[in-house]
């Protein structure tokens, strides 16, 4: 492998591809990825500074598509393991932000590769833990390759000489230091993409990580830790410490002597996690750091002027990609009145024809929603939905199939105001809001506590320069669905309630990993 330092400035970052669904080859490797996670074992141990540890307390993680079929156990860590977890990465810190940048991207580079060497899989695991369908796991995982190269790339550009003023009479410099040992929890529905890019963030930039994945993920992350140790990444950098968060997310948040928090969730967990933090504990010697990413009530604003049947298959991806399980998800569909009734009928038409089952089969595009009580919240708000608007289609679990499975859904003539055009259902519902002209599409679609995603479809230049300007979201498309960001292409992260606009993805996102640490030496002349 040539030097870090060489194969980050050459070639330049390249957004992984993804594979073609169709191809018979690509299905015979699929099938044979099934196949192997069948077979293996399916205990994961937590992992604390390359010490396994197994516990008789265990974390269940079952197939959504088939709630029968275990998918893996996991130890669940508790508070003592958590303790001990932190004290050894405090140790192992000491060493791991004293080396070189271009030792500390190396494993990280390893990583990615190895990662696109099992890359079957890995999308195999993801398929059968969460029910993403084929390309919808691909790309979580080619996502999640970008994360590694990309913040290889940027750990690099941020451990360089940084311009300072010069003076005649001193020497300066400023200098990015990490912060110390922090927790990751990561989302379930990104569970390689969200969770490797937060963890390597942190890590690649010399701190050290407490790992607690998403209790409906837990084994792709196991296998993510797996690889980085595969990769050469030294013991105790990063911590798989699985567990719920009512017994130790709590805990490790409010621990003194963790440093930053990382979260991706929902906005409740969000909140607690700002305010948990924000308490000084006795023995904690900083202002701990939050970042957070959380809830959306994202819309897709449709003008006169639209293309709509571009529009309508931006409506119908945006809205029910990955079951509409996505905090980009375009739950909101706001039609201006002279092409609202046309629009929804294409919409209709259009999501009749999606396939829904198990994703194992590569023809089935909507899979099942991700557990038994998401299941219940979003035929609940579907429930609601039902007399705030008009379901024109779905509307139901799908009782023929054993998984959790739900129609998509579409609710129309909802008001601007009411439950499901302003909460986030995170499933495949999508509500149609009838809106008088395009000032009017603005003000509705601006008017939630969210602010993360946003697209528009119209032909009129004027209208996108001035929803530049007033759309309110932290992405923003024009003429293509709302949901899909890729890295160093769209930074990712959005306004008021739906988190801290971290940008993952971005060159500002490794700063919130770093503290900037200012160097003066006087010159005797």
């Amino acid at each position: 492998m040539p030097e870090a330092t060489d194969y980050i400035i050459l070639p330049p970052f390249k957004n992984e591809g993804y594979i073609n669904v169709s191809d018979p080859e690509i299905q015979r490797k699929m099938k044979e990825a099934f196949e192997k996670i069948e077979k293996e074992s399916k205990e994961y141990d937590i992992i604390v500074a390359g010490k396994r540890i197994k516990t008789d307390r265990k974390i269940r993680s079952i197939n959504p598509s088939n709630p029968e079929e275990v998918v893996g156990i996991v130890s669940k860590a508790d508070k003592e393991i958590v303790d001990t977890a932190i004290e050894k990465a405090w140790k192992v810190f000491e060493y791991w932000k004293n080396l070189p940048v271009e030792k500390r991207v190396e494993p990280f580079l390893r990583a990615a590769k190895i990662m696109r060497e099992r890359r079957y899989e890995l999308d195999a695991t993801m398929i059968m833990e969460v029910g993403k369908n084929w390309l919808e796991a691909d790309a979580d995982l080619a996502e999640a390759i970008d994360f590694l190269e990309f913040y290889a790339r940027e750990a690099v550009r941020y451990a360089s000489p940084q311009p300072v003023v010069r003076i005649p009479t001193e020497n300066n410099e400023l200098v990015y230091i990490p912060l110390g040992v922090g927790a990751v929890i990561p989302p379930w529905n990104f569970p390689a993409a969200i969770m490797a890019g937060m963890t390597t963030a942190a890590a690649i930039t010399g701190n050290c990580v407490i790992l607690k994945p998403a209790s409906d993920s837990p084994v792709i992350a196991a296998k993510f830790v797996e690889i980085l140790h595969e990769a050469g990444l030294p013991e105790g950098v990063v911590n798989y410490v699985p567990g719920s968060g009512g017994e130790i997310g709590d805990y490790i948040v409010q621990h003194p002597k963790i440093r930053f928090i990382s979260f991706t969730g929902s906005k409740e967990v969000g909140l607690r996690i700002n305010e948990l933090a924000a308490k000084h504990q006795p023995g904690q010697l900083w202002i701990k750091r939050v970042v957070l990413e959380m809830g959306g009530k994202d819309a897709v604003v449709v003008d006169e002027t639209a293309d709509l049947d571009a529009a309508a298959e931006g409506c119908v991806a945006s809205a029910f990609g990955f079951q509409g399980q996505k905090c980009s998800a375009g739950s909101r569909i706001i039609a201006v009145k002279e092409i609202y009734d046309e629009l929804l009928e294409k919409v209709v038409e259009r999501t009749k024809k999606i396939k829904i089952g198990d994703v194992r089969d590569p023809e089935n595009w909507l899979g099942p929603v991700v557990n038994q009580y998401a299941e219940r919240k979003i035929l609940s708000y579907i429930e609601i939905g039902s007399t705030e608007g008009r379901i024109v289609h779905g509307g139901k679990k799908v009782k023929s199939l054993p998984g959790y499975f739900i129609e998509p859904t579409i609710i129309a003539d909802v008001d601007r105001n009411v439950r499901v055009a302003q909460e986030e259902i995170f499933g495949p519902v999508t509500a149609f809001i009838r809106a008088d002209d395009f000032d009017d599409a603005m003000a509705i679609a601006n008017g939630t506590e969210y602010g993360l995603t946003g697209a528009l479809y119209t032909r009129k230049r004027e209208r996108i320069e001035t929803a530049k300007r007033v759309f309110h979201v932290g992405n923003l498309y024009f003429n293509r669905k709302c949901t899909g960001a890729l890295v160093g292409v769209h930074p990712f992260g959005g306004f008021n309630m739906s988190g801290t606009d971290s940008k993952a993805g971005g060159r500002d996102y490794l700063l919130l990993f770093l503290q900037a640490k200012s160097i003066s030496e006087k010159i005797n002349l």
